[in-house]
């Protein structure tokens, strides 16, 4: 990327950053006759009191501010609309640093007062409100909730199924879907070998789409997702509720082209600001994110990992990181098939995509997201649940559909691992404030038959690579565990299941067996019994023939290395 783009881009970011708080919320099109269209703060009326209300996106892309930022307002000014339900599939908030996300509404005591989503960890202000005991908390797979969801407009309001068996949303195992035990009554219960799943009913939906004609009909062209618009609209209507739509423009009638019809549309809010994806205003929307795009995907991948580094939302890779990317991507091609759909989680699970890419194996899997992008390159960092040229977009409960149905393998992310196999990547410490939620991990642990976890052997250790081997200079914080301090995906059921569970770490790769985690790759330079069996609190099983293979330098140095597919 020469200097002249990087100053585009980094104006770009600039002209973002001061212009992020940007909103009308006054603003309505004169001379418009449909009384379907009206001011943002006109349409949050509709909302009641004691109303349940969902909002669609992920991130920062199709985020609902305007909606966000008015029901805020309402409060604020008249103390309306108050004691809500709000609900989410997918993480909407700004971790406390960008305006316009759900944290908006839980800016003052008593606009919110129960709070329900699959990722929760962004949604900081909100996560405050619990540890006072202000708003009561609880989380979904955001795969069964998308389900839920679309199950509404059935007029069915629960699902059972075996996802989340054995795991914290298992009263027999946690606490349910409370996030606080002991503030409500968990959404989960037991129904035989199954989890029974229950949703409130959606009363309003609210959602931002790129354009809407003069007849109230919604269009999605040139959206990067819309991940559970459809279906919760749907569900609002079948409620009896109401459905609240923000768009960007007002374009020409196409009956080929409407999303949503204007029978369905109860109030319209034009907001020229709204963003196609983080820092993107949707009318200059970016070509690279719209389903059937061919952009230069060498281009835009730069342009991407250039704006995550200028924000500091990706951390910078070094020797270690990127060693254990590549035996990622190793193991990926030594246990998972050509022409596989595949999941990719956040963090260094997204490095391991990113060697698929330069490794030249792209085009021999689809890259499927949570979000409903299907095919494409996953966007990384800020972008993530966005697709560099996806060749499909659909909503977020028929991508969980297609990977219950299709799923081959997943790679994601490791917060701690226990001796029995089990991973928990919901909850980082005590208290509210430190909860993640289970995001669609247990779904796609559920859905998968090849599971790679990807992560560091300790927290904040110093390691480094020397002369084609791995050096622990300073141990840190143990991730591998004898028992982790909440079940998001279990050990016991995968191997119900039959499934192949790998744990690619700095120091080897490790395989759940019926025996427990055996040690069935190490790393060059890495003391079996000093560095880890003796050094880890989980307990740890060899091959039965004593003998664990190293991993070759290429992996460990990157010199000669090149991925390719090997299945075993």
């Amino acid at each position: 990327m020469d200097i002249l783009t990087k100053a585009k881009i980094f104006a770009h970011i600039l002209r973002w950053r001061f212009t992020w708080n940007r909103k009308n919320l006054d603003y309505r099109i004169k001379g418009m006759k449909n009384p379907k269209f009206m001011s943002a703060m006109e349409a949050i009326k509709l909302i009641p009191d004691g109303a349940t209300v969902f909002s669609s996106g992920l991130g920062g892309n199709t985020r609902c501010s305007v909606w966000f930022w008015a029901t805020e307002r309402s409060f604020r000014e008249t103390g309306h609309p108050r004691n809500l339900t709000h609900i989410s599939v997918g993480a909407q908030g700004g971790r406390g640093k960008v305006p316009g996300t759900v944290e908006e509404i839980a800016k003052h005591k008593g606009c919110v007062t129960r709070y329900i989503a699959g990722h929760l960890e962004t949604a900081k202000a909100m996560l405050r409100l619990a540890d006072l005991s202000q708003v009561e908390l609880h989380t979904f797979p955001q795969g069964i909730e998308s389900f839920l969801v679309e199950a509404q407009s059935r007029g069915i309001f629960e699902i059972e199924t075996e996802t989340g068996v054995g795991t914290f949303l298992d009263p027999r195992i946690g606490k349910g879907s409370l996030v606080i035990p002991g503030t409500g009554k968990s959404l989960t219960e037991v129904s035989g070998n199954k989890l029974r799943y229950r949703l409130p009913k959606i009363d309003i939906a609210y959602f931002i789409a790129p354009a809407a004609d003069i007849e109230g009909n919604i269009y999605i062209r040139n959206c990067c997702m819309f991940t559970e618009s459809y279906e919760s609209a749907l569900a609002a209507k079948a409620n009896k509720g109401k459905v609240l739509v923000s768009v960007a423009e007002i374009i020409e009638k196409n009956e080929n082209e409407i999303f949503l019809s204007a029978d369905k549309v109860d109030a319209i809010a034009v907001h020229p600001f709204n963003e196609q994806a983080a820092s993107i205003p949707q009318l200059k929307y970016w070509k690279m994110f719209t389903e059937g795009a061919n952009v230069d995907k060498k281009d835009a991948i730069e342009k991407l990992k250039f704006i995550n580094q200028v924000l500091g939302i990706t951390p910078k890779r070094g020797q270690v990181e990127n060693a254990l990317a590549r035996l990622g991507g190793s193991v990926f091609t030594r246990y998972v098939k050509k022409c596989s759909n595949i999941v990719v989680g956040v963090g260094l699970p997204e490095e391991v995509s990113r060697l698929i890419y330069e490794g030249g194996l792209f085009d021999d899997v689809t890259f499927i997201s949570e979000t409903g992008v299907i095919g494409g390159l996953p966007g990384p960092g800020i972008f993530f649940g966005t697709g560099i040229n996806p060749k499909e977009i659909i909503s977020s409960a028929q991508t969980f559909h297609l990977c219950y149905e299709h799923l081959d393998a997943t790679i994601l992310g490791i917060l701690e691992a226990d001796s029995c196999g089990n991973i928990n990547v919901s909850k980082r410490g005590k208290g509210a404030i430190n909860y993640v939620g289970p995001g669609g991990f247990p779904d796609f642990c559920a859905a998968a038959e090849t599971i790679i976890f990807v992560g560091s052997w300790m927290a904040g250790a110093k390691m480094t690579i020397n002369n084609g081997k791995l050096v622990i200079e300073k141990p840190g914080k143990h991730k591998f565990i004898s028992r982790v301090s909440e079940i998001t995906m279990s050990g016991e059921q995968a191997l119900k299941k039959n499934k192949t569970v790998l744990y690619v770490t700095n120091v080897g790769v490790f395989k759940l067996t019926q025996r427990g985690m055996e040690l069935i790759e190490v790393m060059p330079g890495i003391d079996i019994r000093k560095d880890i069996i003796d050094s880890c609190p989980m307990k740890i099983h060899l091959p039965e023939s004593g003998d664990v293979p190293v991993v070759e330098e290429s992996i460990v140095t990157g010199k000669g290395f090149k991925l390719k597919w090997s299945i075993l």
